[in-house]
């Protein structure tokens, strides 16, 4: 704790402070954890892959001794250069505001977020690369003013290199605050350490954030923003220890994931099951699904509406029901396509084609669609489209749940063609597959229904069952907030699962 006079944070108020300004360091103030490593390794990983963590986890015990025997600036400056030399300077703003926002807004202090929210004008105060904290900051918790530190960048690239005054600690701090807002004096100044003392003692009043690591994070409902879509490979914060552990299951578990997906690909799929069982692949299978369509006496085939949360989803499908099932898609990589189990048809957004397509598929027998159109990874559907429910009235639901320990399975700025690999890289990853009831013939378009009261149905009876929430994004909203062309995407209304409630999808 830092050796000051300022009471705690706890002590302070939060009531009336509409028209006050509050200025809050980040590291340990903002957030629980003084530690911004995980998010250097964050963008070490996401930008420059396994040997640019590899070189800034060998550079950081230097980083270590130079923070607290030299000085922290000088600390910092090892692993902004480990972190950062050669980047473009358009990928490290694509890791912050696609990557990062997800793993900072698991660390948010509590008692911090009570004093900062209550505040009309926030300000943050943060030794970290501002391009790397700032779309996060204003994005996701409202600030409207972020001072860190600025790299220098040439030519499109960082060199590794700060620009002056050098490295936003110690008198630094109270110097751009100083310059930021000139002769007003911020009402509010929260820190954690004794460098904050400058900075905090510009503030008419000022609180320190003594470390509590057992306090628990803001549930992130209720940040501002809640953050529905979002990128990267790793599943956890890679703390020194974990990013190590990383580094050295990669080569086995790419191994691991050659295997089994070599078993999906060589086997008959009524084995499959068994085979992944005994590589770690835990498939849990739930529900009674429908008995295989017969085409000797004309039946036709069963459209099977799943949830999407990898493109592994119809193959997984297919394992539960242990026959290979044709899946249509929009949007597929062509090493997927080579490297599928399953038939793969690509769909072309042309209304009118992609619907004789397939019907064709049907006559032929079993179906498999994600019409929500791409993959989200929190616990939200998005919209279904309905051009499914004009096809046939033989609609099964199916809700696919899976789970991942190190390596996300879908992506969404890297190459797709690696997500099949990431996915079976976990060293146990899990599909849940749940068959629900066959869609009553009343509930279809057959019986008078419209095409979106059935998508709609359908959505929100998988929602229930997995204890997701609808929403009415779609894949242009999900690529439009990955990218950041369209920061009010997450503020559209959400739909709670458990309410029947229209989810206005549109076709």
């Amino acid at each position: 704790m830092a050796k000051t006079t300022f009471p705690t944070v706890d002590k302070c108020t939060s009531i009336g402070r509409e028209q006050h300004a509050v200025v809050a360091y980040m590291d340990g103030t903002l957030l629980r954890d003084r530690s911004s490593f995980p998010y250097f390794a964050l963008v070490a990983f996401e930008v420059g892959g396994i040997l640019r963590l590899l070189f800034l986890l060998l550079a950081t015990p230097l980083a270590g001794l130079l923070y607290y025997f030299v000085s922290e600036s000088a600390g910092i400056q090892v692993l902004i250069f480990a972190t950062f030399s050669g980047m473009r300077v358009s990928d490290i703003e694509s890791v912050a505001r696609a990557v990062l926002p997800k793993f900072y807004s698991s660390d948010v202090h509590p008692e911090t977020w009570r004093v900062f929210s209550a505040c009309g004008k926030r300000c943050v105060l943060t030794a970290n690369p501002t391009i790397m904290v700032e779309a996060f900051l204003k994005d996701v918790l409202g600030a409207d003013l972020v001072l860190g530190t600025k790299i220098a960048t040439y030519k499109g690239r960082a060199t590794g290199l700060v620009c002056k005054p050098g490295v936003l600690v110690g008198k630094n701090k109270a110097d751009a605050l100083e310059k930021a807002f000139g002769e007003t004096q911020p009402d509010i100044g929260l820190g954690d350490r004794d460098t904050d003392t400058p900075f905090m003692s510009l503030c008419k009043e000022a609180f320190i954030v003594p470390p509590q690591p057992k306090v628990k994070p803001v549930i992130m409902d209720k940040l501002p923003k809640p953050i529905i879509f979002h990128d990267g490979c790793l599943v956890q914060k890679p703390t020194p220890l974990m990013a190590l552990l990383t580094i050295l299951w990669i080569p086995i578990g790419f191994v691991l994931a050659c295997l089994r997906m070599a078993v999906g690909a060589l086997l008959p799929m009524s084995l499959v099951y068994y085979a992944l069982m005994a590589l770690g692949v835990r498939v849990t299978i739930k529900g009674t699904p429908p008995p295989q369509a017969k085409k000797s006496i004309g039946q036709s085939g069963v459209l099977f509406i799943c949830s999407h949360r990898t493109l592994l989803d119809p193959v997984f499908l297919s394992i539960a029901l242990g026959r290979a099932i044709p899946a249509v898609t929009y949007s597929i990589s062509r090493l997927s396509e080579i490297i599928s189990p399953i038939k793969t048809v690509r769909l072309s957004r042309d209304r009118a084609k992609d619907a004789s397509i397939i019907k064709k598929l049907l006559e032929e027998g079993d179906l498999a669609i994600c019409p929500e159109g791409t993959t989200c990874r929190e616990p939200f559907l998005l919209r279904f489209s309905a051009l499914f429910a004009e096809l046939t009235d033989q609609l099964v639901p199916v809700a696919m749940v899976n789970r991942m320990s190190m390596f996300h399975g879908t992506t969404t700025r890297g190459w797709k063609g690696m997500d099949p690999f990431y996915f079976s890289m976990n060293p146990s990853p899990a599909y849940e597959v749940t068959f629900l009831n066959k869609l009553p013939l009343e509930l279809t378009c057959t019986c008078g229904k419209s095409s979106h009261e059935v998508a709609n149905y359908i959505q929100r009876v998988i929602a229930a069952t997995l204890s997701y929430e609808c929403t009415n994004f779609t894949r242009k909203d999900k690529y439009r907030a990955l990218a950041g062309n369209d920061g009010t995407v997450v503020e559209k209304p959400l739909l709670k699962a458990n309410k029947v409630r229209g989810c206005n999808s549109r076709a």
